[in-house]
């Protein structure tokens, strides 16, 4: 694959920006500021999140963990556009999650609950699920065109963070994300009444692997009619690889974490993977810095000794600003088979996201989108940002939360 496929894709020199689209899907990536990973044919999450709010004429629905502003940043646009759209009757849903209300500005979401037509509820996925969050990152617009990414509702996921997401114009898709809205919305409601919250599956509910494109969801549990599972649908599509996986990810561990783990050691993922590489499958692992705490740590480097795997952990320089607290990572979230498959999604993978968390996760059997993504990937993982792991090194903490 060649690394700068993506010039190919633009055409000949000197032609004006065209954005990377399949029918259906347009691939979204964020740059962080200051670095060298940006590309002409990937428009910005900020375009597109404000193009889709000045489009809605009826309905917009959002689910997002958290939400933090900052004013004089790039996303004020986005906040500008959603504000317009409520003042001119647009009826804006925004689902929060209970954990990510303390993650939240409250400045931020004061300024929310300020747009006219906005109703703001919060769920706690916690109480549904014994350790769950909704980390879904996405929005629909008039039930028709979605969005799902990596990108929080977060100004500094549009400008400090490496994310990709894709605006979604296949209808049945958009439908199915609107579907995983509204039944987080209703189970909200339910919950916030005092009321159970009857699952919707009591077993798996497989996707049909062989469409050309398809939405993945977990929990299983509360998935909609149609929803396919991400906890089984991830192995199953691994369990397809028979030349290279790449994958890119904000952190990697056979782990649950939080105070409620029903299972610590977490291996669905990690098992899928390990079986792939006994197959002769070669796995381009890249994951960020915030990955190298203890115990995360060791199981990179077990995995980093079997044949065929690469690992390699990318460094996000600070901010000619200064420091920039949970910033400057990378923190997208998807993987390429055997340069046919693409998947993004939402998830991180490690225990307590494909199992108990609200996330979504998008596959397309497509060629160009696996081939761009791919090429997408061959940019960090060549950049000087991207070190291979070494199995002997002490990582230093990273720094998400302060300079120390």
């Amino acid at each position: 694959m060649h690394r700068f496929l993506f010039t190919a894709l633009l055409g000949a020199a000197g032609l004006a920006r065209a954005d990377f689209t399949i029918p259906g899907y347009e691939l979204v990536q964020t740059a962080p500021l200051e670095t060298r990973l940006s590309n002409p044919d990937l428009r910005d999450a900020v375009a597109v999140w404000s193009e889709l709010f000045d489009a809605a004429k009826t309905d917009i629905a959002i689910g997002q963990f958290y939400a933090v502003g900052k004013a004089g940043s790039a996303f004020d646009k986005v906040l500008a556009r959603l504000t317009a759209a409520g003042r001119r009757g647009v009826k804006i849903r925004f689902l929060l999650d209970q954990k990510g209300v303390g993650l939240s500005d409250p400045a931020t979401i004061a300024q929310l609950k300020a747009i006219p037509n906005l109703e703001m509820r919060v769920i706690d996925f916690n109480k549904l699920t014994g350790n769950g969050i909704l980390h879904a990152k996405y929005l629909v617009v008039d039930g028709a065109t979605a969005y799902v990414g990596s990108q929080n509702f977060d100004w500094r996921s549009f400008e400090h963070i490496h994310e990709t997401g894709l605006r979604i114009s296949d209808a049945k898709v958009a439908a199915q994300v609107q579907a995983v809205f509204e039944q987080d919305w209703r189970a909200q409601a339910l919950s916030a009444q005092g009321l159970p919250v009857a699952p919707l599956n009591t077993k798996v509910a497989p996707a049909d692997y062989a469409q050309n494109a398809f939405l993945l969801a977990s929990p299983n549990a509360y998935n909609p009619a149609g929803v396919g599972d991400s906890e089984s649908g991830l192995p199953a599509l691994l369990a397809e690889a028979t030349s290279e996986v790449r994958i890119q990810l904000l952190d990697y561990a056979p782990l649950s974490y939080g105070p409620n783990r029903t299972r610590p050691y977490y291996a669905v993922i990690d098992n899928a993977l390990r079986a792939a590489l006994g197959r002769g499958v070669k796995v381009k692992l890249m994951v960020s810095n915030w990955n190298t705490e203890a115990p995360a740590l060791a199981y990179l480097k077990s995995l980093s000794l079997l044949p065929g795997i690469e690992i390699r952990i990318v460094t996000i320089p600070p901010a000619a600003s200064g420091f920039i607290p949970f910033a400057r990572v990378i923190h997208s979230k998807n993987m390429v088979i055997d340069g046919k498959l693409a998947w993004v999604g939402t998830s991180n993978w490690a225990g307590g996201y494909l199992d108990l968390s609200r996330n979504l996760e998008v596959v397309m059997r497509n060629e160009k989108m696996a081939q761009r993504l791919g090429a997408l990937h061959e940019q960090t993982w060549n950049s000087a940002y991207a070190q291979p792991l070494d199995v002997n090194k002490h990582y230093p903490k990273p720094g998400k939360a302060s300079p120390e």
